[in-house]
């Protein structure tokens, strides 16, 4: 086993999609994870699977956070592994027309804000409480203590209308990457993101077929949606290869998102 896949992790969204996906690649990799998420019917089947432990968190919460980080390190110990899939966002126009009465709208400052707290302020948040924790380890080989993994988007350098917060605040996800991993170079923590494409993952996989089936035909190659195992290779990648550090990579089969 490589050194830095010893101990154990935890992957926030683990319930499902691209965090289930993350959570078996890392617990057949022989670390001991801990599954964050909302859904606890979900998350719990998941963590009886693996051998883990769940925990009801809220990513947008800092006590309910700092309680589920405290109740997986009991369990399996303080994670060397950080894997941050959550979020929680909403959608909207700058400025656009209502259906209805033909008048100006705009996505609402409290909308924006909510969004913020749910992409931007959550990966800060967990990213940030879980590396104070990573600091304390004993170092393993080059000094290395740990490794987070932030999820952004593709829509972080593409966003397709409607997308203006979530574009922008995927955007400030891999903007948090190269500084943090600058703060915590001499702690021996890395940090990178991963930029998906168009994956099948249960949000996606509830658009009606035919539109699937445009979506995966805008794929340069191959032409399908993205598997959850390919992003949690990519995740298993980041974790053992320790000169990964400071990246923001896309994963999206060369996909350029059109304007809508």
């Amino acid at each position: 086993m490589d050194m830095n896949l010893a101990g154990a992790a935890v992957v926030t969204g683990g319930a499902s999609g691209l965090g289930r996906a993350s959570a078996f690649a890392l617990a057949e990799a022989g670390l001991k994870v801990a599954i964050f998420d909302l859904n606890v019917e979900a998350g719990e089947q998941v963590a009886r699977k693996i051998g883990g432990v769940f925990c009801a968190v809220d990513v947008t919460d800092e006590a309910s956070v700092i309680a589920g980080l405290a109740k997986a390190r009991e369990a399996q110990g303080q994670e060397r592994v950080l894997v941050h899939c959550a979020q929680v966002a909403r959608r909207g126009k700058t400025v656009g027309r209502n259906r209805d009465t033909g008048e100006f709208t705009r996505m609402s400052t409290e909308d924006y804000e909510f969004a913020a707290r749910g992409i931007l302020v959550a990966s800060y948040r967990i990213a940030s409480l879980s590396a104070l924790g990573m600091a304390r380890l004993e170092p393993l080989e080059d000094g290395e203590r740990g490794v987070i993994t932030l999820t952004s988007s593709a829509a972080a350098q593409d966003a397709q209308v409607g997308q203006v917060a979530y574009g922008s605040l995927k955007a400030g996800v891999n903007g948090l990457v190269l500084p943090m991993a600058r703060d915590l170079m001499d702690l021996g923590i890395r940090v990178n993101s991963v930029m998906p494409g168009i994956f099948a993952t249960p949000p996606m996989l509830s658009v009606p077929a035919k539109v699937l089936d445009v979506l995966a035909a805008s794929v340069p190659f191959p032409k399908r949606l993205g598997k959850p195992e390919e992003f949690a290779s990519l995740v298993l990648e980041l974790t053992r290869n320790s000169y990964f550090n400071g990246q923001n990579i896309r994963l999206d089969g060369a996909i350029r998102m059109p304007p809508k």
